[in-house]
């Protein structure tokens, strides 16, 4: 979800790629589901590990890590935002977690736009 809410809301010049620390399976239908109910198809993601996120040219790293450690990724600025894991909770849960995310992801926004001026 922080991938897709960050790739429609982030300013022109970023882009995101989300990743975690034990990727498998598919993405949740659920979070698919509400990322839809707003108009942004996270259909075709896959889960990736950090190793691949890493791969680029990467200037911020963004941890959502409430139930574990979040890992330190020297050299990257990072920002951490504790929110708790929505899988095997109900539809609900993963909107509140759609719409804190879109709040910070909007306020993370207007930082990078100052940042680029």
């Amino acid at each position: 979800m922080a991938e897709g809410l960050f790739n429609a809301l982030a300013p022109a010049g970023w882009e995101a790629g989300s990743a975690g620390t034990d990727p498998h399976g598919s993405v949740r239908p659920e979070a698919i589901a509400v990322m839809r109910e707003i108009g942004i198809d996270i259909s075709h993601h896959r889960p990736k590990s950090i190793a691949d996120a890493l791969s680029g040219d990467v200037e911020l790293a963004i941890g959502l890590c409430e139930e574990e450690a979040c890992p330190v990724i020297p050299g990257i600025r990072t920002v951490h935002w504790p929110l708790p894991n929505p899988a095997g909770r109900e539809l609900l849960f993963f909107r509140d977690i759609r719409n804190d995310l879109a709040a910070r992801i909007r306020r993370l926004s207007n930082d990078l736009t100052g940042a680029n001026t």
